[in-house]
């Protein structure tokens, strides 16, 4: 059952308000996240410490280029999207022709709802607090003649009105943004050299701290106005404050653990915090622009975009789905929304329509898992037609949408995306030249995420649409060679490509064939159907030989040539990628060979050595959540395997005690007795107080709320979850439903 906002509200308080006097939790919860985790870019691109609400339309933070750049260039007064840039353009001065050139800057604060610097030279100090359409800057100068400077950075203007108001507009993507601001001190300003793109604001009378208040919006400039009246009514920036860190107490407080070290929980909680940056709410005040149709839409249900569904909707969206069932409600029903305005379920859905990005269908593993969860408000049976129309007249070339091409005729036929022989030049046009087929990666996905539309036509009473697309299900196995024991590409022939080799193939991210990685992790990329997978290998004393070796695996030449192919495959231990999200998964396959004991040190070595509360503790792109969930499930010893499915895999949690507090009133406990670093291995399994030698807990288990207690000990049980009985269901040979209530 799902509880109103309200309730759901006052259930949140009660956690962040009781989490700060629990024993091992000597302060609230957001005073352990730290946003400069990962700020250095480990291959890729860094997390970025971003301060906002939690799902927030307003997100801003100090643009430079990672966390060791000694030089801040601007303050956006919202992000577009993570690594797709910033509107608008803010910066103090100490006079009139400063702010074009980046400032040295030292003694700064990063919290998820307050940020605060101080520039070297100027010694200006710059401090923000969010709202969920609104931002809040002030400035301290040394001197009474504050300075500030505003500019677009799309084709846009922004001006002065009165002695205090500031209003613009951008445009970018085919959108526009608006922003309204109200300074605290009277303003004088020109465009700087007759540039409507460049502000310079000096104040008319002396002070030394100026405060600046915004609205956003992607509606109107009106709009934008009222965003701030109805949110920053006053000069309030310490209530701002208050009330922006009560609101992330709130959230982080729904998970409360206790043991562990100081760092285990900053990793935490800091991952926790990541797992609020998408989806972002741009419905404001009853009514959302949409860029998939370009219209304003009255609506007084949240309209959400910016995920990343590729990655996130392996872990991301099944922990928000276990946290916040009514509000993942509302961002599938998002989808469901820009179906109906663009024709085409979305891929990734970002604030400016459809981004065409990645592989597969993604939509159709988050929806199937959500569904088999018991979150049913949403439009399925739409939601389902979109899923189908990709599916079966749409394309599955990577990075493209639209109408099918030859290749995905030749798929739906044949069961495989034909792949070229090396140096083969392309003969189809609709290939994107520098994604290439993918072929292993394309067909595989088609795999899974045909299976998991299966389970929702099975919901919908469709049966020949069920049978169709269960038979779809099985296509990765056209792309396994039992003789050389991996996934690989085959022609439109049928021949087998040659020569390949599954560590190094395929051009520039293995891109002919595989996806960002090489054909060792895509050996493994079939989580619908892991015993049909271990049966191909030749069964599962064979496939956890297999598994063993891929964490032995050498890459067999240079780190140098391998990551100047293959960069996002990061936090390398063999030819295991910690580093992207196709691999979250494999650690935890242990358990459906029957022996998950090794799972348990697998997962700890892993989170231990990856995930630090350093500048370097992010292994790889964090892409908004689909990293940092991995870790939250991680350590907190559970893991959704297949989404679709609706069970949870154990691990070996990090902690001693952790508490969920669900959203229909209950909580549901992990206990770990005489855990610690060593003592890694579970010894034995009570489920409220009732023993089990099965190592994987269903949905119902955690959603009726009860407490799990885990022995731990320093030596492993490999009779454990070790008989055939007791493994995790592999999806294709069980009905998903069995395991709901």
């Amino acid at each position: 059952m799902i509880m109103n906002n309200c309730l759901a509200r006052f259930f949140c308080l009660g956690m962040s308000v009781g989490a700060v006097g629990l024993g091992g939790l000597a302060r609230a919860q957001v005073e352990y996240v730290d946003p400069t985790m990962g700020g250095q870019g480990f291959m890729l691109e860094p997390t970025r410490p971003t301060v906002s609400l939690p799902n927030s339309m307003v997100r801003v933070y100090p643009v430079r280029k990672d966390q060791l750049d000694d030089q801040i260039h601007s303050f956006p007064l919202t992000i577009i999207s993570h690594r797709l840039g910033e509107l608008f353009s803010l910066m103090p001065a100490d006079n009139a022709n400063a702010g074009d050139e980046p400032q040295a800057y030292d003694q700064e604060t990063t919290t998820p709802y307050y940020y605060a610097t101080r520039f070297d030279n100027s010694l200006i100090r710059t401090e923000f607090s969010p709202a969920a359409h609104c931002g809040y800057f002030r400035f301290t100068f040394p001197s009474d003649k504050p300075v500030i400077v505003l500019a677009n950075r799309y084709p846009g203007d922004i001006s002065l009105s009165g002695s205090n108001v500031v209003s613009g507009v951008e445009h970018f993507n085919g959108m526009q943004a608006y922003v309204y601001g109200e300074l605290s001190l009277p303003m004088q300003g020109q465009p700087s050299g007759g540039d409507q793109k460049r502000l310079v604001l000096t104040t008319t009378k002396s002070g030394t701290t100026l405060e600046f208040r915004y609205g956003i919006s992607f509606i109107s400039l009106e709009q934008a106005h009222k965003n701030l009246a109805e949110e920053i009514p006053g000069w309030t920036f310490d209530g701002v404050k208050r009330a922006a860190k009560d609101r992330w107490n709130e959230v982080l407080g729904q998970i409360q653990v206790e043991g562990g070290t100081r760092n285990q929980r900053i990793v935490f909680y800091t991952s926790l915090y990541r797992c609020y940056e998408r989806m972002v709410n741009i419905t404001e005040d009853g009514q959302y622009y949409s860029a998939f149709d370009h219209q304003v839409h009255q609506d007084p249900r949240p309209f959400y975009v910016d995920n990343w569904l590729w990655d996130t909707y392996r872990a991301l969206e099944p922990l928000q789905t276990l946290l916040n069932p009514e509000v993942e409600a509302d961002k599938l029903q998002s989808y469901v929304r820009a179906y109906h305005q663009l024709g085409w379920m979305p891929e990734f859905s970002v604030l400016w329509g459809n981004h065409e990005c990645m592989t597969g269908n993604p939509a159709a593993p988050w929806m199937a898992d959500a569904w088999a969860k018991g979150i049913t408000n949403f439009d399925l049976a739409t939601a389902y037609a979109g899923l189908k129309k990709n599916s079966l007249e749409g394309t599955w070339l990577p990075w493209k949408r639209g109408a099918k091409s030859s290749l995905d005729d030749f798929l739906n036929e044949h069961g495989y995306m034909p792949a070229l022989h090396p140096d083969e030049k392309e003969t189809v046009a609709e290939v994107h030249p520098r994604e290439r087929r993918q072929a292993i990666s394309v067909t595989e996905a088609q795999s899974y995420d045909d299976w998991c539309t299966a389970q929702i036509a099975r919901a919908l009473g469709k049966d020949r649409d069920y049978r169709l697309f269960l038979h779809r299900a099985a296509d990765y196995k056209n792309l396994f060679r039992a003789d050389k024991g991996h996934v690989w590409p085959k022609d439109a022939s049928g021949n087998w490509i040659e020569p390949y080799e599954p560590g190094f193939s395929g051009g520039q991210g293995g891109r002919d064939y595989t996806t960002e990685n090489n054909g060792y992790t895509y050996d493994w990329d079939v989580q619908h159907d892991l015993q049909g997978l271990f049966a191909l290998m030749g069964g599962r004393p064979a496939a956890e030989a297999k598994l063993d070796q891929l964490f032995r695996e050498p890459i067999g030449m240079s780190k140098y040539d391998f990551w100047y192919k293959f960069p996002d495959a990061s936090g390398l231990v063999g030819q295991f990628s910690m580093g992207n999200e196709p691999s979250l998964h494999i650690p935890y396959l242990y358990n459906y060979l029957g022996a998950p004991w090794k799972t348990q040190k697998r997962v700890r070595m892993l989170m231990d050595t990856w995930f630090t509360d350093t500048t370097l503790g992010m292994p790889g792109d964090e892409d908004g959540g689909g990293m940092s969930s991995f870790v939250v499930f991680s350590m907190i010893g559970l893991y959704p395997v297949t989404p679709g499915v609706p069970i949870y895999d154990l691990a070996s949690p990090v902690f001693d005690r952790i508490t969920i507090h669900l959203h229909n009133g209950k909580t549901f406990s992990v206990v770990c007795h005489n855990n610690s670093a060593n003592n890694k291995y579970i010894q034995g399994i009570r489920l409220n107080g009732r023993a089990q030698s099965k190592v994987w807990l269903t949905h119902a288990d955690l959603v009726n709320g009860g407490k799990l207690e885990l022995q731990m000990s320093d030596t492993p049980n490999h009779a454990l979850g070790a008989k055939p009985s007791d493994l995790p269901p592999s999806a294709m040979m069980v009905n998903p439903g069995d395991y709901v209530n």
